[in-house]
Formats: C-alpha cells, sequence, structure tokens
C-alpha cells in the first residue's frame, strides 16, 4: 500500500489534501480530501468520472437529436404537405428549358433570401399552364425552409381550406373557422395552391375566405406563394381586386411557366 502523499499547497487552502485511493475498476489513483465544517469530502475516480461525463454527453447529444427530429416531424405534420410532395426539393426539380431554369432560378433566390423577404412580405405567384412544376417548386421551397431553417411553412389547396372552413359550421367539429384562419396566418410562409382551379365566378364565401387570408398574412408582414393555372389578368377574378392588391403590394413577384405539361417524366 501506498504512504501518504504530502502535497505544499498555499495557507488559504490548508483544508485541502491529497491521499491515495483505491478504483474497483481503475485502480490507484490519487483522491482529494477536502474538508468542510469538521466533515471530509473526498473526491472520486477521475477515470470513473471522465467515463461518466463521455456517457452524459453522449445522452444529451441523443436527446437533442431525438428532439431535433420531434420538432421536425412536428412541423411537416403542421405544414400538411400532401405524401406524393414531401421528396419534391429544388435539387430534384428537371429543369431542361430555359424557361424551367429561369422558374427554378427564381424560387433558390427566394429561399435564400427568405429573411430579407420576412422583412417586407414580399409575395410570389407560379402562374401558367398545368402540369409544369408549378407545385413542385411551391412545395419544394416549402420543404426547404421546414428542414434546413428554423421558419415555418404551410402548403394547402383553396379547396381544402374552403371545405375545412365549412366543416366548423358543424357543431361537432373541435376546430373554429379562427383556428382554420390562425393556421393559415401564423406560417412564416404559406404555399397557397389551386387558385381559380375551377374557372368558374368564385361564390362570395370563397372571396371573402380568400381576402381574410391574404389580408391577415399582409397585415403580419407574411409572404405567400400564390399558384395558379390562369393566365395572371384572370387572378383579379379568381381571388377578388383586392386580394391581388395586398399580393402586388412590395412588389410581387410573377414567374411565368409557359411550356407544355411535364407530369409524368421524373422531377415533375
Amino acid at each position: 500500500m501506498r504512504s501518504e502523499k504530502v502535497v505544499s499547497i498555499p495557507d488559504n487552502l490548508s483544508n485541502i489534501r491529497i491521499q491515495p485511493a483505491e478504483c474497483e475498476k481503475h485502480g490507484a489513483f490519487d483522491q482529494k480530501v477536502t474538508m468542510i465544517l469538521g466533515r471530509a469530502l473526498k473526491s472520486g475516480c477521475p477515470e470513473c468520472q471522465r467515463v461518466a461525463n463521455e456517457e452524459r454527453e453522449v445522452a444529451e447529444k441523443s436527446s437533442k437529436a431525438y428532439e431535433l427530429r420531434l420538432a421536425l416531424s412536428r412541423k411537416l405534420g403542421d405544414a400538411l404537405i400532401p405524401k406524393r410532395f414531401t421528396t419534391r426539393t429544388l435539387e430534384n426539380y428537371q429543369a431542361d428549358n430555359e424557361g424551367q431554369r429561369r422558374a427554378l432560378a427564381f424560387c433558390r433566390h427566394y429561399v435564400k433570401v427568405f429573411d430579407e423577404i420576412m422583412k417586407t412580405g414580399r409575395c410570389m405567384v407560379l402562374i401558367g399552364k398545368p402540369g409544369t412544376g408549378k407545385t413542385h417548386l411551391g412545395v419544394a421551397m416549402a420543404n426547404e425552409l421546414l428542414r434546413h431553417t428554423s421558419r415555418t411553412a404551410v402548403y394547402r389547396t383553396v379547396g381544402a381550406v374552403l371545405q375545412a372552413i365549412r366543416a366548423t359550421y358543424d357543431r361537432q367539429c373541435e376546430r373554429s373557422e379562427a383556428d382554420i384562419l390562425a393556421s393559415l396566418i401564423g406560417p412564416d410562409l404559406l404555399v397557397l395552391d389551386e387558385v381559380g382551379v375551377s374557372k368558374e365566378q368564385p361564390s362570395d364565401f370563397e372571396l371573402t375566405t380568400l381576402f381574410a387570408i391574404i389580408n391577415g398574412r399582409y397585415e403580419q408582414e407574411r409572404p405567400t406563394v400564390v399558384i395558379s393555372n390562369l393566365a395572371a389578368d384572370q387572378l383579379d377574378g379568381a381571388m377578388g381586386e383586392r386580394c391581388v392588391d395586398r399580393l402586388r403590394e412590395g412588389g410581387m413577384i410573377v414567374v411565368p411557366f409557359e411550356w407544355e405539361s411535364q407530369r409524368g417524366k421524373e422531377g415533375f
């Protein structure tokens, strides 16, 4: 057995001494004994402490990773992006012609400078022929923000919004119309698809609902991406002039999709 080791220490720390000790797992070590009010506080095995610290760090990292996965799952769930579109990204958008490359560049830039976009609530309209990749790019922007930033984003079709609000008129429905509107006004980005899809004169209910959403986001300076198969000069009729005026303020970005349908091809 080792003899006690005497260590020279300052006078003001004379209540501390070092003595030999034995760890069942790691063998001999120098133990620090601190006397406080007549009680001896003994340090443990430094190797055991090191292992414990490493295990705690691993557990904390695992917990943080789980929390991040859970937070992302909640974000994606709140976004209500349909299963078919969850894999749509800016990277797998197929850009074969100049128009497609231009549209992709606009959407990439919109996401890249989204913090600046948020300061003004600048909106974007993806407009043009069916099957040209508008929904892909709209959802891809939402996916990019959800997965790679702390921003929130929501994707909805106009039809789904109207259906959800009508459902609130049933007394058994747990959600109110105000709840539905708040879920659309609150997120950092709203991607609103299938605007004017019926190509018929919208009802007063549809126009009132669209204005409540667009105006609510306008007042909060939150950007909206509108997707429509209509021509640009038909938007007023589909959404109402007041809605379109709100979208225009701050410099609305209009991205035309004028090529033929690519639906069925890889990347669309």
